[in-house]
């Protein structure tokens, strides 16, 4: 089942304002509460979809790659996932967005959720890494088993920062992750809500540090993740793979791994977009007699027959033969351009048969031939005005 299109999800054009597209969301997002719509399983998947949805397009670099590449671009994963995030993982990155609808106001505290609205939950930094692909993996996509070195969570205390899961609920917020402080000014009562600065906004202590992490709940470690690479990538892409990133601090949400592609030289062919170019040298008897050349694709050769008579930078099609569309549509073409091989030494014998070549009638260049070649010169100039 294909995705959605982000911004039809929303409801708002491509060239919507970042507060177009937050009010956007949060029209969605009270639309699809599931604590307005209890036990319609549609609902909240609507709901995670809008949040996936602005999660991409409230951030301006992958909007910019979801623009330019679809959902393609984002890797397969947007860099938050419905499936692989839950009601707590929404509210902790977008609650600030909703005011009193959602924060233990408004629509109360549903979906059995054991953390506070207002408490503070940790986020992992994302991981950037490099990935070289050869054209031919570029073409048929590939999977790639990478080794990073990357913050991961602790074995010894789950994660927690916790020894024996030792904690205590803060007496300062009272678990809450939030205090309120009411201050008076000319204009009346204000009141603020601000992160606990006892338990830092998590609503407990730790009251047992593991000794492992020293209460972080993530260590150093090197992990293997396998990458499912789609075809048709181009270099310099940014895919994000939602959650292989660095691991959060006791428990929160882990960063995303942003994989930046690297295309590697083809020894024969030329990227042109999706078209390959390949430059095919022939001397003059080929040209004038014509001959059969074997062209190098990206996972075979084939053989194409040059006509008598082919003159030199004439281009040759190949339909199908290039790389494929990162967004599904069709495959691009192999040009073959053809080039005049002029031997740079000549021996006696054959600079003699060259020089009654050049006596003979066809070896002369027609005032046609003349006028063939300023139109292919014009249409080759016109190509890059």
């Amino acid at each position: 089942m294909s995705k959605r299109d982000y911004y039809e999800i929303l409801g708002v054009e491509k060239n919507a304002t970042p507060e177009e597209i937050k009010k956007a969301y949060r029209k969605k997002a009270i639309q699809y509460h599931p604590d307005k719509n209890p036990g319609d399983k549609q609902a909240e998947e609507n709901f995670k979809e809008a949040a996936e949805a602005y999660e991409v397009l409230s951030n301006q670099e992958k909007k910019q790659r979801y623009d330019q590449f679809g959902h393609a671009g984002m890797g397969g994963a947007s860099g938050f996932s419905g499936q692989n995030m839950n009601m707590d993982d929404i509210f902790s990155m977008f609650g600030d967005i909703f005011g009193g609808h959602f924060g233990g106001g408004g629509f109360g505290g549903g979906f059995g959720s054991s953390r506070s609205r207002g408490q503070h939950v940790n986020r992992g930094q994302n991981l950037r890494v490099k990935v070289s692909l050869t054209l031919k993996e570029i073409a048929e996509g590939a999977e790639k088993k990478i080794k990073v070195k990357k913050y991961v969570a602790c074995k010894a205390c789950n994660g927690s920062g916790a020894k024996d899961g030792s904690f205590s609920t803060c007496s300062t917020c009272h678990g809450s992750g939030q205090v309120t402080r009411i201050s008076n000014t000319f204009l009346g009562q204000m009141q603020t809500t601000s992160a606990c600065p006892t338990c830092g906004g998590e609503g407990k202590i730790i009251t047992n540090k593991c000794t492992v992490c020293y209460g972080e709940g993530i260590v150093k470690d090197d992990e293997i993740i396998t990458l499912n690479i789609p075809a048709g990538v181009a270099n310099d892409m940014q895919l994000s793979v939602s959650g292989k990133g660095n691991a959060a601090r006791r428990g929160g949400i882990n960063g995303d791994l942003i994989l930046v592609v690297r295309e590697e030289e083809h020894p024969d062919l030329i990227r042109d977009d999706n078209d390959l170019i390949y430059n095919l040298f022939l001397n003059l008897p080929e040209l004038a007699l014509g001959t059969t050349a074997e062209i190098p694709t990206v996972d075979s050769k084939v053989k194409v027959k040059i006509d008598a008579g082919t003159q030199p930078e004439k281009i040759l099609r190949l339909r199908g033969k290039g790389l494929p569309d990162i967004n599904g549509y069709g495959k691009g073409d192999l040009l073959v351009r053809i080039h005049a091989w002029v031997p740079a030494k000549l021996s006696s014998e054959e600079k003699s048969l060259l020089e009654k070549l050049n006596l003979q009638p066809n070896f002369q260049a027609s005032g046609q031939d003349q006028a063939d070649k300023k139109d292919f010169f014009k249409k080759m100039r016109g190509m890059f005005e």
